[in-house]
């Protein structure tokens, strides 16, 4: 039956997504039927809205079920079951949709209709969380250009436009360059030293890629992606420098040339980001960024990179005259380049450290990770975790239903859980996004629903998923995502789970939530020997502790490299000048990195975080949260990690703040009620034993 046969799954409103049924067919006669409700609902608050709450914050929030329920879902499609027919749907409705949220964020009887309830007496009936939104709503209706007439908001309007479909096509020639490129190994001996686990890996994409041919671990061919869990590994043991060299070019070239050249696109974006900007009245894009952010300006965010990188550099010009030293004792003739270092970090990591990747795996079967997670959460939480599989329409096989339970057996949240990597159709990287969310209407609470999405490795035949450490802390990170989507307790759409949550703050419980990889007694309950059975050994465990800070400098000095490149471009940078912004980068990398950046590398122009993402003038955001996680982690650690009692105790403090009051509570407001004070860098420096 063709999807237009069918009823339409994107216009279901209640219960669970019907996530099996949905097909790029149904995409443009349900958003076009949405925007035309949307429309109607639009204009009969604007005719007969009150300024209150009921009034007009409460038919505002019953619009968004409608939105969850239809473009939530096929944005989620667009990045877990990519397709040129979902594609081509998503792009012919994406600028019906950009009009429709510019024609509710500049109304003007809504944005008077708030104003008047932040100045009169309905405001003192508002508590807090509610407060918030209503802030929010006035400021995201100013920043829509909401005060802007003329021409000045018809320029708006195409600026929007053009901004929506620059960022969906970035996306997608992330994806397709991504998706067209391979190396074939044959020879077995080109394999020596490489992880069975890739061995594995690359065998089944070879097959998978080549319908009708078959490939073994041992014998081949094999297949080497640019996904991750394909070229890292390969990166890092590969012994033929000319193929490293290979796929390094590709990574750090992606997107960047012929087909998908993402190029033009960023200055593109810049410059128009640049001129909203100015039309709202900001000197930067950085500073429009900033002023819904918890960091309170651009200077703070500098002074952090300052005070990171300042301890920094030592520890990395150490790391790299250890990988020097260690490729020229080994016999390596040429100088170290870019193509070598993961390769020698590896190699100094099994020295130093004595365990491979490969001895870790098979202690690490998904299934007993998850249960660890799960064991982990109750006793931190008190909440019970349990398969729900078959009780909720999946887009893949794959894909795992849960449902969470409150300590009386109530269940207060569910989530799909899609682990593995799919290179054909699924967006590499990890994420957490909100699917359903909680919300009280009309007497009625809906319950918060979360996706968690990651690129792990997949099984093997009859073999579960056999992990590495890092897949590991990313399921540990997106999985603190969706606590803090799942156990609030905010009843107001636009404040609870991660709505409303400024966004450098956001990432605060899912970095701390990867802390509880190194604790002894929890990583020990999530391994298992796919084999044998044993947890992990003692002597393993304390070389995973000591390895953790390994290269730390160097890795620290890699983020903020990234975060200060992207500050530059949107505060400084001059986006109609001579300089470009992969001179920027560079000028950026040789302050804060140690090593010269590449030459001819083009990392811009796939680097979806801010370009095609939410982190535009915000991947400073993944340490401003992590000075944060690290001085809540502190608290834990001076309670003692071994005293049940008081682990519970501030495990439940953490439920009751951080992840329940999400976006109704400003973060730095929610930490000093979980800390008692305000947060310090020196926190995260030791915790990476760089003080």
């Amino acid at each position: 039956m063709s999807d237009e046969a069918q009823p339409n799954p994107f216009l279901v409103t209640e219960g669970l997504p019907p996530f099996d049924q949905m097909g790029a067919g149904h995409v443009v006669p349900a958003i076009e039927k949405v925007l035309a409700d949307a429309e109607a609902a639009i204009t009969q608050i604007e005719m007969s809205l009150t300024p209150t709450w009921d009034g007009l914050l409460q038919p505002l929030d019953e619009m968004g079920i409608a939105w969850e329920y239809s473009w939530n879902c096929i944005s989620h499609l667009m990045g877990v079951q990519n397709s040129p027919e979902l594609r081509a749907a998503h792009e012919e409705v994406q600028p019906k949709v950009v009009e429709m949220g510019l024609r509710f964020s500049q109304s003007q009887p809504v944005y008077e209709g708030l104003v008047t309830i932040r100045d009169g007496a309905e405001w003192e009936r508002l508590d807090e969380a509610q407060r918030r939104i209503v802030e929010r709503n006035i400021r995201d209706a100013e920043h829509a250009g909401v005060g802007l007439e003329g021409e000045e908001k018809e320029r708006f309007l195409q600026i929007s436009r053009e901004l929506s479909q620059i960022s969906t096509q970035f996306s997608n020639n992330v994806l397709d360059a991504r998706k067209a490129f391979e190396l074939i190994i044959v020879d077995p001996q080109r394999t020596e030293g490489w992880p069975q686990s890739l061995r594995q890996t690359a065998a089944q994409s070879y097959g998978d890629a080549r319908e009708g041919e078959s490939s073994t671990a041992e014998e081949g061919p094999w297949r080497i992606t640019l996904d991750y869990p394909s070229s890292q590994p390969f990166m890092q043991h590969h012994r033929v420098r000319t193929e490293r060299e290979f796929v390094f070019r590709a990574q750090i070239t992606l997107a960047s040339n012929g087909e998908y050249d993402n190029t033009e696109l960023i200055a593109r974006t810049l410059r128009l980001r640049n001129d909203k900007a100015a039309l709202l009245g900001y000197e930067s894009y950085a500073e429009l960024s900033l002023s819904t952010k918890m960091a309170p300006d651009v200077a703070a965010v500098e002074q952090m990179f300052t005070e990171l990188s300042g301890q920094s550099r030592r520890h990395a010009e150490q790391d790299l005259r250890d990988l020097n030293e260690l490729a020229r004792r080994s016999g390596q003739q040429e100088e170290l380049s870019h193509w070598d270092l993961a390769f020698w970090a590896e190699r100094l990591r099994e020295q130093r450290f004595d365990y491979t990747d490969d001895e870790l795996r098979p202690y690490f079967p998904m299934p007993r990770v998850l249960d660890g997670l799960f064991a982990i959460t109750q006793r931190l939480f008190g909440v019970t975790i349990q398969a729900a599989d078959g009780e909720a329409q999946v887009w893949h096989k794959d894909v795992r239903y849960f449902q969470v339970l409150d300590g009386n057996g109530e269940q207060v949240a569910s989530f799909y859980l899609d682990p593995y990597s799919r290179p054909q159709d699924k967006r590499g990287g990890a994420w957490m996004n909100e699917c359903l969310t909680r919300r009280v209407l009309r007497g009625r609470r809906s319950l918060p629903v979360v996706h968690l999405v990651c690129n792990g490795t997949p099984p093997v035949q009859d073999r579960p998923s056999l992990m590495s450490f890092t897949e590991v802390e990313t399921l540990f990170h997106e999985f603190g995502h969706g606590l803090q989507g799942m156990l609030t307790t905010v009843d107001y759409g636009e404040a609870s789970g991660i709505h409303g949550v400024e966004w450098d703050a956001v990432e605060l419980a899912s970095q701390f939530m990867e802390n509880w990889c190194y604790h002894k007694p929890a990583l020990l309950d999530m391994t298992k020997h796919v084999d044998t059975g044993e947890r992990l050994p003692d002597d393993l465990f304390d070389k995973i502790t000591a390895a953790r800070n390994f290269r730390a400098g160097t890795l620290m000095l890699r983020q903020l490299e990234f975060g200060k490149t992207d500050m530059t471009l949107h505060h400084q940078f001059d986006a109609n000048g001579d300089e470009t912004v992969f001179d920027v980068h560079r000028r950026v990398a040789a302050e804060m990195s140690v090593f010269p950046l590449f030459d001819e590398g083009r990392q811009l122009c796939s680097f979806g975080h801010i370009f095609a993402g939410g982190y535009a003038a915000g991947y400073y955001s993944y340490k401003w949260a992590e000075v944060l996680s690290a001085d809540v982690w502190g608290a834990f650690e001076e309670a003692g990690l071994d005293n049940e009692a008081k682990l519970g105790a501030l495990g439940r403090k953490f439920r009751d703040t951080v992840l329940a009051l999400g976006g109704g509570r400003h973060p730095m407001d929610i930490f000093r009620d979980f800390r008692g004070r305000e947060p310090d860098t020196t926190a995260l420096l030791r915790q990476y034993g760089l003080v």
